[in-house]
């Protein structure tokens, strides 16, 4: 079982890693192979909209996002790492995440998602909120934890001294361990859930 981590910080060890790496540590206990990938360093346009994803089963942009997308389609969990800026994710990581969710054809029902936010003092909720939406349109379990999955902090060893906000993110990795797990187990006795052939409703009329 492997989860995926997207660090969507410019910074490699600042206080999003800080924060992505308390979890992993907790899913590696757990027997869980992780991958932790940084994203937000990178130059990742925004989706276009022309729609080749759908004819070529890839995004007409080979960067990260094509680059990423098999180890998704693989993963069992995806975890998604964030700053807040101006009460939403980094810019960059929200680019990446519009054209990977948007651009693969797989099928993402059943892998768990998980939403990490750091923050200075303020506009985590909201943060929050905006990248939990990626995981519910898609029909991917989310994991909680004991608090809503956010540190504080303006430096990483800032973040270290949030005790709460560490044991949030503790506990997160290992409800999630115990989520992917338990998917597995359902799977394997049950299947997946029925689905019905998807409809549109455009309210033009």
């Amino acid at each position: 079982m492997k989860v995926l981590l997207i660090n969507g910080s410019p910074h490699s060890a600042g206080c999003t890693y800080t924060a992505l790496h308390e979890v992993e540590k907790e899913l590696q206990a757990a027997g869980l192979e992780t991958q932790l990938e940084q994203v937000g360093h990178l130059d990742i346009r925004g989706c276009a909209g022309c729609r080749q994803c759908s004819r070529l089963g890839r995004c007409v942009f080979d960067d990260a996002v094509n680059r990423l997308a098999p180890v998704l389609e693989a993963a069992d969990g995806l975890v998604i790492g964030s700053p807040v800026y101006y009460a939403s994710a980094n810019g960059t990581l929200v680019s990446f995440l519009d054209r990977l969710f948007y651009s693969t054809p797989f099928d993402k029902t059943m892998k768990v998602g998980a939403a990490v936010v750091t923050c200075r003092r303020g506009g985590n909720t909201a943060t929050f909120d905006e990248l939990n939406k990626y995981f519910t349109i898609c029909g991917m379990p989310v994991a909680a934890s004991q608090y809503w999955n956010e540190v504080h902090g303006n430096t990483p060893e800032e973040v270290l001294q949030d005790l709460e906000g560490l044991q949030t993110m503790r506990t997160l990795g290992r409800n999630m361990a115990f989520l992917i797990r338990s998917i597995a187990l359902g799977k394997e006795r049950f299947g997946l859930p029925e689905k019905e052939p998807g409809l549109r409703t455009n309210f033009i009329r």
